[in-house]
C-alpha cells in the first residue's frame, strides 16, 4: 500500500496545482479574489466547505494519534494541507504510517 499512497500523494499534489496555476495565470496572484472564487456559487461553496471540515477532522485525528504515541508529527502534514491540499496531505500521512 505504501506505493499506492505515494502515487496518490504525487497525483494529489500535481492535479490541483494544474488548476491553481491556470487560475492564477488568468486572474493574477490575488488571494482575496481566489478566496471569493472558492465560494462563487452553491456548488463551489459546498465543495470548499466540505474540504475545510474534512481538513479540520484530519488535523484533529493526527493530533490525537500523536498524543497517543502513534503517528508522526502533524505539523508537516498541516503545512502540506495548507500549501498543496488535502488530496496530497492524507495519502502522504498514510504513506508515513504504513508499515
Amino acid at each position: 500500500m505504501k506505493r499506492v499512497y505515494l502515487f496518490f500523494a504525487i497525483v494529489g499534489a500535481v492535479v490541483p496545482y494544474l488548476y491553481f496555476i491556470d487560475f492564477f495565470s488568468q486572474e493574477g496572484i490575488n488571494l482575496p479574489n481566489f478566496v471569493s472564487a472558492l465560494f462563487v456559487n452553491g456548488a463551489a461553496a459546498g465543495f470548499t466547505t466540505d474540504l475545510l471540515i474534512t481538513s479540520m477532522v484530519f488535523w484533529i485525528y493526527m493530533f490525537v494519534q500523536r498524543n497517543q504515541g502513534r503517528g508522526p508529527s502533524p505539523i508537516p502534514f498541516i503545512v502540506i494541507n495548507l500549501a498543496i491540499g488535502l488530496s496530497c496531505a492524507v495519502p502522504a500521512y498514510l504513506f508515513t504510517i504504513e508499515e
